[in-house]
C-alpha cells in the first residue's frame, strides 16, 4: 500500500506559535544579557513564520506498507499476516482492522467502547 503523508495547516501553526515564544524567550535574555541591544532583540520574532513555512514545504512525504500473507498447509487459509511499514501507519492499520500480534491477545483499554 502507498500513499502520501500531506502537510498539516495546525501543526505547521503550533510550530509558528512555539517558536515565537521560544525566539521571545531568547529576545529576552539576549535583551538582559546584552543591554546594548535594548529592545531589538525581540525582533527575532519576525522570524517565527519561516519554521511554518520550513515545515510546509518539507513535510509531504511517500508512506509505504509491505503486506505479505502466508497460506496455510491446505492453502485455504490465511495462517499469518506480515507487515513491514513506519511504525506509526503499521499501529493505526493494527487498529483500524483490529488485528492483533501473534501471541498477544487484544485487550480493550477503558476508554474504547
Amino acid at each position: 500500500f502507498e500513499g502520501s503523508m500531506t502537510p498539516s495547516s495546525a501543526q505547521a501553526a503550533l510550530l509558528t506559535f512555539c517558536t515565537v515564544i521560544s525566539l521571545g524567550s531568547v529576545g529576552l535574555v539576549l535583551s538582559i544579557a546584552v543591554p546594548e541591544g535594548g529592545n531589538n532583540w525581540f525582533w527575532l520574532m519576525t522570524l517565527s513564520p519561516l519554521a511554518g513555512v520550513y515545515y510546509w514545504t518539507k513535510a509531504s512525504r511517500k508512506e509505504e506498507i509491505k503486506v505479505k500473507m502466508v497460506l496455510s498447509d491446505d492453502g485455504n487459509s490465511v495462517s499469518e499476516i506480515l507487515v513491514r511499514g513506519d511504525d506509526v501507519q503499521v499501529e493505526q492499520m493494527r487498529r483500524e482492522l483490529k488485528m492483533s500480534e501473534k501471541g498477544m491477545i487484544y485487550v480493550k483499554g477503558i476508554f474504547e467502547t
